[in-house]
């Protein structure tokens, strides 16, 4: 039995939809769709319903599924650990993250991440939507927030904080806000998710908690362009520390409450690690959250 039709029905059980496989794969779909047929023909009974517009699992597939996907998962942990000895981590590994932190934080990265595994492929998905990890089939996620997914396991990468910034062309033709509550008078630019845009929290030294009310114009689902506003002096902004630092640092940006803990959801912010739970994790994934953990511990 040829496991690379075992492979494709698992990832059509997935995805659920042979169109999709074929895509991740460059194939035509009609191929896609004869390897499961040749599968089913060889166990001589049915894996899924078919109609026009869905492709779902029959009974027996789903017994079939909960059997095959750990038999693979071991053949792929057999041939990593093998294959490990002699070149190295091999593979493609797939990872996730939003585009800013990709952009910020990974992409200066790779350069040496690639000299220390040359026979390791990295394919990186830069998105802000909240994707089915699993259906994607990504190996490895970080995530600016911890995961309620229990197909999942999630381990803290780096503990964050956020920070209210204007730039010093801004401060010079308005008046500076010197006290929280004085951003009520500003224009604010404003990540578009609902908590960021209503109301932001600072926390002052001594415990105290202030609940302030923001408002703005400008509303925008890319942190990335809102540093750049920022900076180009539209207005106050709020943005996690590994985003703005280098701005505070060249003077590009001013941070308005350096004696405040800072947030617009709670104060213990992080970024995390997440993989799909199975029985071994990957050597692909493995060298990866240690490259991450050396880097950003």
């Amino acid at each position: 039995m040829d496991t690379t039709h075992i492979r494709l029905f698992i990832e059509v059980a997935r995805r659920g939809s042979f169109a999709t496989v074929a895509r991740d794969h460059n194939l035509d779909p009609s191929s896609v769709s004869r390897a499961v047929a040749a599968l089913e023909d060889d166990l001589g009974m049915r894996l899924f319903q078919r109609s026009t517009r869905r492709v779902a699992l029959t009974e027996a597939g789903h017994l079939y599924l909960a059997r095959v996907e750990g038999l693979v998962d071991e053949l792929d942990h057999a041939r990593d650990e093998a294959l490990t000895v002699s070149v190295g981590p091999v593979g493609t590994l797939r990872l996730t993250t939003s585009a800013a932190f990709g952009y910020q934080c990974l992409v200066p990265l790779l350069s040496e991440f690639r000299t220390r595994y040359p026979a390791l492929k990295l394919d990186l998905l830069l998105t802000d939507e909240n994707i089915d990890l699993l259906a994607e089939r990504v190996d490895l996620a970080i995530r600016l927030g911890p995961s309620e997914d229990s197909a999942m396991i999630g381990s803290k990468l780096m503990s964050t904080q956020y920070r209210v910034c204007a730039s010093p062309e801004y401060l010079k033709t308005h008046r500076i806000p010197k006290k929280p509550q004085d951003l009520r008078t500003h224009r604010c630019l404003l990540f578009s998710l609902p908590e960021f845009r209503l109301r932001w929290f600072f926390r002052d030294r001594k415990g105290g908690i202030e609940e302030v009310s923001v408002e703005g114009d400008i509303l925008m689902s890319n942190a990335l362009a809102l540093r750049q506003a920022a900076v180009a002096g539209v207005g106050p902004v709020l943005l996690p520390d590994w985003l703005v630092d280098e701005e505070l640092a060249r003077g590009r940006l001013v941070n308005l409450y350096p004696a405040y803990r800072v947030t617009a959801t709670d104060f213990e912010t992080a970024a995390w690690l997440l993989y799909p739970s199975r029985a071994y994790l990957p050597n692909k994934v493995r060298v990866m959250i240690d490259f991450l953990r050396e880097n950003f511990s």
